[in-house]
């Protein structure tokens, strides 16, 4: 991001704008979201007959299928739709499919916090990387091509994902071992599902359910609906929501954002909101049964998500968020001077939640100030204001790295647990 205080990168941003009809959305989602790539986990696709199916290429060029499949080609606005608009974020209308695997792996906290560990600076080094040949390239013909490859992958996703809820295709879930290691035992089940098409986008949203079996279960079941943060993705959060669902007794649903993993759709801000709304959606029509048995979960880039939507729905159970920030913009600067590029505004949007809210952020957060989950605190009505949890000696992502996960774990079921009170 540092590299924005040079004339070229502003002036590849401003061309971003422009080209994009002076969407911030646009602009916002070139210097925000960077998904893992190589993505950590896939779907693999499986026919009626029960036949696996080839995994779709994104970089392979084929010829349009959307007339074959009553699929228009969208229009620009529609992958870079700015307006405030939110006729699509209101109805409880979502339907999709879902197949049933059991991951019985059996594998330490210990272990897992380590291999995670390793994964995330694998991660960091990978992004560093992508940064260094970027600063090689011309600003102006590195965002274009980026722009370009994020809208030829949606395209090419929504024609794969659409045709793939008609045939009824369903998924298995194939984390990346060779990085992840093997998972946490679960006595539970885990569906991968397609969640879709979004109304707007006609993208679909890839996610994991961490299902209880039935015997742990009754009407005050909570499901987690969880928001990661920003460079990682559903396949390197598996082994956290195993801990999650079997420590806490609740479900788990993890989703990945428009275009991170197997999603489709574009990575940007208001695609964010689509996503969580889609998915809470389904969550309520599939599992929870009530919104009361919701609780939203936002880690990092993930709180903007989810404030969003805690601010919309009176009924939603609980707000959790971990290393928040107060607005994407005051991550970068405290000046004000570049508001009108700000996105996840999460200090306005959190005077206005209805239900209990849990925050939780590292003293020593050098990525996300501390301060910001102390403001975040300040502002949450006083109603729904608890305990927060100021992590000594930890950082941005390392709160549940260690023997942390023993305290994490046990203030998340203290957290819980009050909802019922």
């Amino acid at each position: 991001m540092c590299s924005c205080c040079c004339p070229p990168a502003i002036t590849a941003l401003f061309y971003l704008w422009v080209r994009s009809g002076f969407s911030k959305g646009s602009v916002a989602g070139a210097l925000t979201f960077f998904p893992p790539d190589p993505p950590l986990y896939k779907f693999e696709r499986v026919g009626k007959d029960g036949k696996t199916l080839p995994h779709p290429d994104d970089d392979e060029e084929e010829e349009d299928e959307g007339a074959e499949n009553g699929e228009g080609e969208r229009k620009e606005e529609d992958y870079y739709d700015d307006e405030d608009d939110d006729s699509d974020l209101g109805t409880f209308e979502i339907d999709t499919t879902s197949s049933h695997q059991t991951d019985k792996n059996n594998r330490t906290k210990e272990n897992y916090t380590e291999k995670r560990r390793k994964e995330q600076q694998r991660a960091a080094a990978a992004h560093q990387q992508r940064q260094r040949e970027a600063a090689q390239q011309d600003p102006i013909v590195a965002m274009t091509e980026r722009s370009n490859k994020l809208r030829a992958r949606a395209k090419h996703r929504a024609r794969i994902d659409s045709a793939d809820a008609k045939n009824g295709v369903t998924y298995r879930f194939v984390p990346d071992v060779a990085t992840l290691g093997n998972l946490p035992s679960f006595n539970g089940t885990v569906h991968p599902i397609k969640i879709g098409p979004q109304k707007r986008t006609g993208a679909y949203i890839s996610a994991l359910l961490y299902k209880l079996p039935p015997n742990e279960c009754n009407d005050k079941t909570k499901c987690i609906l969880y928001s990661h943060g920003n460079a990682t993705d559903v396949g390197a959060m598996a082994g956290l929501q195993c801990l999650i669902a079997k420590n806490l007794k609740c479900h788990v649903l993890v989703y990945d954002y428009s275009g991170y993993g197997e999603s489709g759709g574009v990575p940007m801000e208001k695609n964010t909101y689509r996503d969580v709304k889609m998915c809470y959606e389904w969550v309520v029509n599939n599992v929870t049964k009530h919104e009361s048995n919701v609780i939203l979960y936002g880690q990092s880039v993930g709180s903007g998500p989810s404030c969003y939507l805690a601010s919309r729905r009176e009924n939603v159970g609980g707000l959790i968020l971990h290393s928040p920030f107060t607005s994407g913009m005051r991550v970068l600067t405290p000046s004000r001077a570049l508001a009108c590029l700000d996105i996840f505004p999460n200090i306005d949007r959190i005077k206005k939640v209805h239900c209990k809210v849990f925050i939780i952020h590292g003293k020593k957060d050098v990525e996300v100030a501390f301060e910001h989950g102390l403001a975040l605190q300040a502002a949450v009505p006083e109603d729904c204001r608890t305990d927060p949890w100021w992590v000594p000696n930890k950082g941005h992502n390392d709160i549940v790295d260690g023997p942390g996960i023993v305290e994490y774990i046990q203030r998340l079921n203290r957290f819980v647990r009050s909802l019922d009170e």
